[in-house]
């Protein structure tokens, strides 16, 4: 009789010690492995199903144990409570861990940049082929008025607080906290010793921002630009239309365009420089910080006209006369013509 109480005690003690070690592998053992590398990362929309999750998390690396993983989650009321991100999967990563980041939010930031954008729709698209928001979400904002005007801004100038950087934003960050953090940006990049020689010109942050765009779209070269911004700051300063070829190009939308001619100048936008005068509303690309400190850094000299050079190879001719810059246009035109290029 002693001998069967004691087994039916050691059995009883041998359930709870088979139930911790049973969970502590469940919790604890390494189940993640990503596909490609020591870590990967996986990023969960709003309202995705647990099922969909773990699909995501499939896709990215191998769960060696689903089981476990699911159980996990269902300890824990994962299941019930998916929060969108993005998150980090690493090599070995156990149960517990994953399933603590996944449910508390504990996101990886994302590395956004958006160089080389000239229109709002392409930096929408930018902006959510890397978050979590749609293009259309994204350009609506850029287009909202009564938003926009809060920030002294509006639908042809919106895109001047996104300065062309890389930042650290969360992949799940609404249009919305998105915009107010580049508007942040914007303005710790217009400290007090840029606002001063943007008045000396004299320009605002945005009409820098606008001139730049046109500068950047003249010439990539960083040795010309500050004289190019010379030559429109000029023209500025005696009422001249700056007659800017990129700007003709941005109003048809039409960036291939080498030869502009008289039919193009015929388009009535805002942004035709040719038609009219002063700035264009907003700029014809977001301006790199180098080509507005080329702006605000810009040569004092006696240009007013300016051509590309005949050589093709980017650079410019420069002259203070019409006659002399209907020289360097008809050589400009010879080159072009030999090449035979005539769109």
């Amino acid at each position: 009789m002693k001998k069967k109480i004691k087994k039916i005690l050691l059995a009883s003690l041998g359930i709870p010690v088979i139930i911790i070690v049973y969970l502590t592998y469940v919790l604890f053992a390494p189940n993640i492995f990503p596909k490609k590398a020591k870590e990967a990362f996986v990023c969960i929309p709003d309202s995705t199903p647990f099922e969909d999750v773990v699909k995501l998390i499939k896709k990215e690396s191998r769960v060696w144990d689903s089981f476990s993983f699911r159980l996990t989650a269902r300890i824990f009321d994962y299941d019930k409570y998916v929060r969108s991100g993005r998150y980090e999967l690493k090599k070995g990563m156990n149960n517990f861990e994953l399933i603590r980041n996944l449910r508390s939010g504990r996101q990886v930031p994302v590395r956004v940049t958006f160089n080389n954008v000239r229109t709002k729709e392409q930096l929408a698209g930018r902006l959510s082929s890397q978050l979590m928001t749609d293009s259309l979400t994204f350009l609506k904002l850029l287009n909202d008025r009564e938003v926009l005007t809060k920030f002294g801004l509006t639908p042809d100038n919106s895109v001047v607080i996104f300065i062309p950087n890389t930042y650290e934003v969360f992949w799940n960050i609404n249009p919305e906290k998105l915009f107010e953090r580049m508007y942040k940006e914007y303005l710790k990049f217009w400290n007090d010793e840029r606002r001063q020689k943007a008045a000396s010109i004299p320009l605002t942050p945005i009409e820098v921002s606008i001139l730049a765009s046109i500068v950047e779209e003249e010439s990539n070269k960083s040795y010309e630009q500050p004289v190019i911004a010379g030559v429109y700051i000029n023209r500025l300063k005696k009422n001249m239309p700056l007659q800017a070829d990129p700007t003709i190009k941005f109003a048809w939308k039409d960036f291939s365009l080498k030869r502009i001619k008289g039919q193009h100048l015929q388009i009535d936008s805002p942004f035709n420089t040719y038609k009219f005068g002063g700035l264009p509303p907003g700029p014809i690309r977001l301006p790199s910080p180098q080509a507005i400190d080329a702006v605000l850094n810009y040569t004092h000299h006696s240009y007013l006209y300016m051509c590309a050079k005949e050589t093709l190879n980017g650079e410019h001719n420069f002259s203070t006369t019409l006659t002399q810059h209907l020289i360097n246009a008809r050589k400009y035109q010879q080159a072009l013509n030999e090449r035979k290029i005539f769109e």
